[in-house]
């Protein structure tokens, strides 16, 4: 067996994977009942068009802000609706470093000094927001922590035991 045949044969592989995932969503699977275009080739062909006008900067700002905003609003919104606090805290962990990256950002502009700024950001919003990644909880540990710890420190005596029992009380009725 070829390097090739070993390269395609598992190439195959995701994309029946891929398949087997987008088969999950009705929207997809009635598209490609209408087309007879496979679902994970109209996938990968909006997102390669994603990542052309990225690369490109044909709309590169929206296109980033809307990839950081669509796709972890829709956990957070799902995170909500468990009573897991794993989730909740991973969603406002990629929040926190969200919006300080997009105030640094602001404040320094760096579409003026560094070329392809879009594309860098969408990896960089990429590896924050996928779980997989756990790009927040590493910028957050490593870098916001740090900065900022001081300025948070846990509460002391009463007031403590008052809020250990109200969040005690609100895990009950969830």
């Amino acid at each position: 067996m070829t390097f090739q045949d070993r390269l395609q044969g598992q190439f195959q592989n995701h994309v029946s994977q891929l398949d087997k995932e987008l088969s999950k969503y009705p929207t997809l699977v009635n598209l490609e009942k209408q087309t007879n275009v496979p679902k994970v080739y109209v996938i990968g062909g909006v997102g390669f068009l994603y990542f052309v006008l990225i690369f490109f900067n044909l709309g590169g700002q929206l296109l980033v802000n809307l990839a950081g905003f669509v796709i972890p609003a829709y956990y957070s919104l799902q995170a909500l609706f468990t009573t897991q606090k794993a989730d909740d805290t991973q969603w406002l962990t990629y929040w926190v470093c969200f919006s300080f990256l997009s105030v640094l950002e602001a404040a320094l502009d760096p579409t003026y000094w560094l070329p392809f700024y879009y594309l860098f950001k969408f990896a960089g919003i990429l590896w924050l927001s996928l779980p997989q990644f756990s790009g927040a909880q590493v910028l957050f540990r490593n870098a916001l922590y740090p900065l900022f710890a001081r300025y948070f420190q846990a509460p002391r005596g009463a007031s403590a035991n008052i809020r250990a029992k109200a969040d005690a009380a609100a895990d009950k009725t969830l």
